[in-house]
């Protein structure tokens, strides 16, 4: 049986997984026994990036995967991410002792400020005591191996955060067929990235939630290969049952990149769909932001915020 490609991770010489578990769907596992079982099985099947957040099920995604990884934590490349949305360094201090406990380990592999995606959200980041002076103790203090930031909301806010020079070692955005010709992450933010030697790691290869397959637009080995295609360190996808994550181990391990005309032919075939933003709403309404972010910025919750 193959095995999982293993890609660089930016210039630090450190090789991990092609294909990265996402915590988000984990927490969605019908229950701790299912969702440990998935963790376990992707670490046999040859994963090595688990992606994870402070915020996440409350904490429950944590939880789970700090479980499902004791005695294997030298193994893995463990990512979580802390989420101040704007609030002080002192507390995004404390969001890391939160996730470490959770994780059941005494450090990180990355450390990435989660979700950017309001157009002040780099202001507050940078200001005097913000979360960017939390990423550079945790790092001085061994805590963190490395440091980046998420977002999956518009290029120009990630092309902001970059602006600042500031010494990112990784940058996680949205990647996908539909990405290609709609408020494009891949045409706009990849390139700077790469030019600044920051590891990309690529996610919602798939919209999401599958919504881009479900609607029987792609398939999902066309979905992830793409987004695999890119130069990218890790496509991270969200699993959420050992149907998914057998799937989805399968194109890993027979996949070959695409050539630029299949991923033109494929943007091309998308570009009706993409335009109006349909299946790439976490850049079109709020459906996608979390809570602790939309509270912070005074918007309501998603219970209270329809579509």
């Amino acid at each position: 049986m193959p095995d999982i490609p293993l890609k660089p991770f930016g210039k630090t010489g450190v090789k991990i997984s092609a294909l990265g578990l996402g915590g988000h769907h984990l927490g969605s596992a019908c229950d701790e026994t299912a969702a440990i079982e998935i963790v376990k099985e992707a670490l046999e099947g040859g994963i090595t990036f688990f992606d994870n957040c402070w915020e996440y099920h409350r904490g429950k995604s944590e939880h789970w995967m700090g479980k499902a990884l004791k005695g294997a934590r030298d193994k893995v490349f463990l990512m979580t991410k802390v989420c101040t949305h704007g609030r002080s360094k002192a507390v995004a201090m404390g969001m890391l002792e939160d996730s470490l406990r959770r994780l059941q380990t005494d450090h990180l592999d990355i450390w990435q400020i989660h979700e950017v995606v309001y157009f002040n959200d780099p202001d507050l980041i940078f200001a005097p005591g913000g979360a960017a002076e939390a990423l550079l103790e945790a790092k001085q203090q061994g805590k963190v191996r490395f440091i980046g930031f998420t977002g999956h909301k518009d290029p120009s806010i990630h092309l902001k955060m970059l602006e600042h020079d500031f010494p990112f070692d990784t940058v996680q955005m949205p990647l996908n067929c539909f990405d290609g010709t709609f408020r494009s992450f891949e045409k706009q933010v990849l390139p700077e990235a790469i030019r600044r030697g920051v590891a990309v790691l690529g996610m919602k290869s798939l919209g999401g939630s599958g919504e881009m397959v479900t609607s029987g637009t792609i398939t999902a080995e066309e979905g992830l290969r793409y987004a695999m295609s890119l130069p990218v360190a890790t496509t991270i996808s969200g699993i959420d049952s050992l149907g998914v994550l057998h799937q989805n181990l399968e194109i890993a391990r027979n996949f070959k990149p695409m050539t630029e005309v299949e991923m033109e032919a494929l943007r091309q075939r998308c570009h009706q769909f993409a335009a109006d933003g349909r299946y790439e709403k976490f850049k079109t309404t709020k459906f996608y932001d979390g809570d602790v972010g939309r509270e912070q910025h005074g918007y309501p919750s998603a219970k209270e915020l329809p579509l």
